[in-house]
């Protein structure tokens, strides 16, 4: 969530790079830049930019627009970040659109301020609940509507895109949509903020991520502003030890942090169960869309730290609820929004031996636009154009995940991963460590000022070495093994408390022998990792145990009494080579990423420093408990 806001100098920063006439001086002598209000069916005002190309402005022509002249069609942002420059004297400095490839292309660009935002009137509500009166559809139909009448020169096509929070934007456009709207890409939505986005995973809070965004983004406004006050500043120089110092999360409401100003972030932490608050900002359930529906392409990357559950989950509910639905998926070696970078080939120490975020550009996204706006050249692009991050290549795929395709299970047992079970190690056996609160798992080896962004492929030896961290991993493979979709957890566990987190990791151990270019650039305060023995950090993702049985209604583990707790890690398409091994790290703290469970039975608003202790927890490996993980294989 915190990227939400870091994405736009991104943005920026990749539109002065990817063109060098991308400045204010470019788009005064391109654009005509319109500023309007544009009122809602309820009549609130939405504050929006509008940038014409000058061969089809209403300047033009002193007697008017030109009747003959070329008619471009829309291409729409909506965002709760700032149109950016405000008034009509005040032209965007790089752009106009967002990327110099379709600034070049010529298209009317608008973006606006959403409903409680910024220079928008009305009121803000966290990931709108779609229905009522107004929503993001209608705000959405309202404002399609208002500029195929108001601004000349059309060719009664729009188009909308967005990334991150501007994604759910783009999502919340596809139910009953303006039938001018063609074509949408979500890009790193957010969609089920409660499930896998933003402020929970599997009901776990993101505490690092959430604590440091909201402390702008969540600042209370009096009515429109160009300018947001931050509610408060906090610089730790090692988030681990400045997390653990504040104890629970109650008190980031101390009087010199949130202090109670905060409305959605007292809201996160109030709505601790996936109640009516959470379900109604979910909005997979409304993405349906008529056969002759926009043509949608839905954007995400495997090392997003934020909105990769969005991605995959947003287009699979368009392909649940309308399977004739023109749906495409695209998902590529880049962390949040990165394909908007000017050149992405390399990430850490990875390297992927081509400009991945170019190739994204040139070959899907513009070409998705110019064909469904403009009826330019083709779209020939398959269902699903996924980058297979163990070959470093692009593979292309009829249906996501594949099908058919074959499941396989590898099953613990004392230190191994086994593609079967194994009746004579395993019989009556189970690993155990102890989980202290004091002493949680860090998400990412060394100190850190704030998120290290590489964690998603982090090398996982500084956690092997935990008494805490139970590993557990396959001989060398003699093939390559490709996974690709969702990977199932089961867990057969025990606890002397009466709640506990569970996080599994998914890693490809490299051999001792094997060797990597590194890249020539590391990023600052990040570790360079030696290839030789890497353990590499594929997948991972953390359950909250008291939600095992239900999200709605949470109960707790009887000590020491054996559970079971299932859940899904998030999809990949990854290919273990020949000669890597297959390793899995189960923990019960990854901090502080996710806030620390106490490990007793109370509510995390309730939570005192008392509440947390430590516990011993058993993870169960025999023929009647059979703990593994699960994943299509080629």
């Amino acid at each position: 969530m915190m990227l939400r806001l870091l994405l736009l100098p991104i943005l920026v920063a990749a539109n002065v790079a990817l063109g060098q006439a991308t400045d204010s001086l470019f788009v005064r002598q391109n654009y005509t830049k319109l500023d309007r209000a544009i009122s809602m069916r309820d009549g609130v005002k939405l504050y929006t930019t509008i940038y014409i190309p000058i061969d089809a402005s209403p300047t033009n022509r002193s007697d008017g627009p030109r009747s003959d002249g070329p008619k471009y069609p829309f291409l729409m942002e909506r965002t709760p970040y700032s149109v950016g420059e405000y008034g009509e004297q005040t032209y965007a400095k790089s752009g106009p659109g967002p990327s110099a490839d379709l600034s070049r292309e010529k298209y009317i660009f608008v973006t606006q301020d959403v409903r409680g935002r910024f220079m928008s009137e009305g009121n803000f509500e966290e990931m709108t609940p779609h229905g009522g009166k107004t929503n993001e559809s209608t705000d959405t139909f309202d404002t399609i509507e208002w500029l195929l009448r108001n601004v000349p020169n059309h060719n009664g096509r729009v188009g909308l895109m967005g990334v991150s929070y501007p994604g759910f934007y783009a999502s919340a456009a596809l139910p009953n949509a303006h039938p001018a709207l063609k074509a949408v890409s979500p890009q790193a939505p957010v969609t089920d903020e409660f499930m896998g986005d933003d402020a929970r995973h599997n009901g776990a809070f993101f505490l690092l991520d959430n604590f440091s965004f909201m402390s702008y983004f969540d600042a209370p406004r009096p009515g429109p502003v160009k300018e947001y006050p931050q509610l408060f500043s906090a610089r730790p120089k090692d988030v681990y030890q400045f997390f653990l110092d504040l104890g629970p999360v109650k008190n980031a409401n101390g009087p010199k942090l949130y202090n109670n100003r905060g409305k959605i972030w007292n809201e996160y932490v109030e709505h601790d169960t996936y109640d009516a608050y959470w379900q109604a900002r979910n909005i997979r359930p409304h993405l349906k869309t008529a056969p002759n529906g926009p043509a949608t392409l839905v954007v995400g990357g495997w090392f997003d730290a934020e909105d990769l559950f969005g991605a995959l989950r947003t287009y699979e509910a368009i392909e649940k609820q309308s399977p004739g639905a023109n749906n495409r998926l695209v998902m590529g070696p880049w962390t949040h929004g990165a394909w908007a970078r000017a050149d992405w080939s390399e990430f850490g120490p990875l390297q992927f031996g081509q400009n991945t975020a170019k190739f994204y550009r040139d070959s899907l996204e513009n070409t998705f636009f110019a064909y469904y706006l403009k009826d330019k050249g083709s779209f020939g692009a398959a269902e699903a154009t996924l980058f297979n991050t163990g070959t470093n290549a692009w593979q292309t795929f009829a249906a996501w995940p594949p099908n058919p395709a074959q499941k396989q299970t590898y099953f613990f047992s004392p230190g191994e991963l086994t593609p079967a079970p194994n009746p004579a190690k395993t019989r009556g056996t189970f690993s155990e460590y102890v989980s202290d609160p004091a002493r949680p798992v860090p998400y990412t080896d060394g100190i850190m000022a704030r998120r290290n962004n590489q964690y998603m492929i982090e090398d996982q030896r500084f956690a092997s070495r935990r008494p805490d961290v139970l590993t557990f991993q396959t001989e060398p493979l003699t093939t390559d093994l490709t996974i690709s979709g969702p990977i199932d957890a089961r867990l057969f566990v025990s606890t002397t408390g009466t709640d506990a987190d569970f996080i599994v990791k998914v890693i490809d151990v490299l051999p001792d022998t094997e060797q990597t270019q590194m890249p020539a650039k590391a990023q600052p305060g990040v570790r360079s990792v030696p290839a030789a023995g890497y353990q590499r950090l594929v997948r991972a993702e953390v359950m909250r145990g008291r939600f095992r049985n239900s999200f709605e209604k949470p109960e707790p583990f009887k000590p020491g009494e054996v559970a079971e707790v299932r859940y899904q890690l998030p999809d990949v398409l990854h290919t273990f080579r020949k000669g890597h091994r297959l390793m899995v790290q189960v923990q019960s703290s990854w901090f502080p990423i996710v806030d620390r469970n106490p490990q007793t039975y109370v509510r995390m608003k309730d939570a005192t420093e008392a509440d947390f202790k430590k516990a011993t927890i058993r993870l169960y490996h025999d023929a009647q408990r059979p703990s593994g993980i699960s994943f299509q294989v080629d």
